[in-house]
């Protein structure tokens, strides 16, 4: 297994002006653009989009990457990463990446079945003897990995968590003892916590602890330097404000929330350049092979033969009718995030924002559709 760290060019470094609610606070403006090259109009109309975007939703920043063949051919921030001291977003500013984590996770875990540590079609206590089998069937790996295990999602306010758990398996007293909501493999079901289980799976596979076995072997040979667990008690660089909107459409600031309870799931901060990074070592082959990706970027089918498509941490699907797309969307308390990968044109699209519902809608594919677009046809 050849892991390498991946090299990129950032071509645009710059910030745009504010949505028009917050003007009064002052204005960043753009960087100088490049008046030559394949991807200056593209670029140009995705900038608008984005500053079109931010000022119809009241987005106090965003950044943005596109890499095509490896290289990054544009990163750029918009706005502020902190509203109140009026600091711009810049490429190394850490976001909330939410759900995205679990990709990022899911390429632990296909680490540990290269090495034959790990068995996702196993009964998951063979690695959590402590978590306590169900009735209604047995949870695997695989099925945990594609929301078919029937484990439940946030309930409550428990998204809004701001407790400390110290560990990963203590995280999983929230729902340890939970009935499943359907028999494992019957039936897609959204489940953050199932990727807290997961976590715990690749311990016991392990043998090392969650965090630290990302960090040594997925994060640091890629050279992702800017992706870190959201610790609020440490003092992380670079890490945005968490913003939302009140009734009246204003921005503030979101309650305070702990995301140790979830960090295979949803606890990850990055930046765009890293998850591109990130995307490019899994296209080029530098970390994993093609059948262990196949495992990841395929569809999973309900036990009837319905597909859910959503393979292993990773969303299945097209762009343009036929060029295959695997992504992920994040949304966290404070963040919206999106990554997107056309696997077999060599084009991937990283965006995050620091606020609870970007509402940017299709917005994130149509530009990754534009710079598709663009290579082929050379529109310009």
């Amino acid at each position: 297994m050849k892991r390498h760290r991946i090299s990129s060019s950032a071509l645009i470094v710059g910030m745009a002006a504010m949505p028009t609610s917050l003007h009064g606070q002052g204005v960043v403006e753009y960087a100088t653009a490049p008046q030559s090259g394949l991807w200056v109009s593209t670029i140009e109309q995705a900038r608008i989009t984005i500053d079109s975007v931010r000022a119809a939703n009241n987005i106090p920043g965003v950044s943005i990457a596109v890499s095509v063949d490896g290289e990054v051919v544009w990163s750029e921030g918009f706005g502020w990463a902190n509203v109140e001291t009026q600091t711009p977003v810049r490429t190394t500013t850490k976001f909330r990446i939410g759900s995205i984590s679990k990709p990022l996770t899911a390429v632990g875990l296909a680490v540990l079945v290269e090495e034959g540590k790990l068995d996702v079609d196993a009964p998951i206590q063979r690695y959590v003897p402590s978590f306590p089998e169900k009735a209604k069937g047995t949870i695997t790996t695989r099925l945990l990995g594609g929301h078919l295990a029937g484990v439940r999602h946030y309930a409550g306010d428990e998204f809004l968590s701001s407790r400390r758990y110290a560990s990963v398996t203590a995280g999983l007293e929230i729902f340890s003892d939970d009935t499943l909501q359907t028999p494992p493999g019957t039936a897609y079901s959204y489940s953050s916590y199932g990727w807290n289980l997961i976590s715990a799976v690749m311990e016991g596979a392990s043998g090392e602890d969650f965090l630290p076995f990302m960090q040594a072997q997925v994060f640091r040979p890629l050279g992702m330097r800017h992706t870190v667990a959201d610790y609020t008690d440490s003092i992380i660089i670079g890490r945005t404000g968490y913003y939302g909107r009140g009734d009246d459409g204003a921005i503030r600031n979101e309650p305070f929330v702990d995301n140790s309870y979830k960090w295979a799931g949803g606890g990850f901060l990055s930046t765009p350049e890293d998850l591109l990074l990130f995307a490019n070592a899994l296209v080029s082959g530098d970390l994993l092979s093609a059948e262990t990706l196949e495992l990841l970027w395929t569809s999973q089918a309900t036990t009837a033969g319905d597909e859910t498509n959503y393979g292993i941490g990773w969303g299945t699907g097209q762009v343009g009718g036929m060029h295959r797309l695997a992504s992920h969307g994040g949304g966290s308390v404070g963040g919206n995030s999106w990554l997107g990968i056309l696997p077999d044109d060599g084009i991937a699209l990283a965006i995050t924002s620091n606020i609870s519902g970007a509402r940017w809608r299709s917005m994130p594919v149509d530009i990754l559709h534009a710079f598709l677009e663009t290579k082929q046809h050379g529109m310009n």
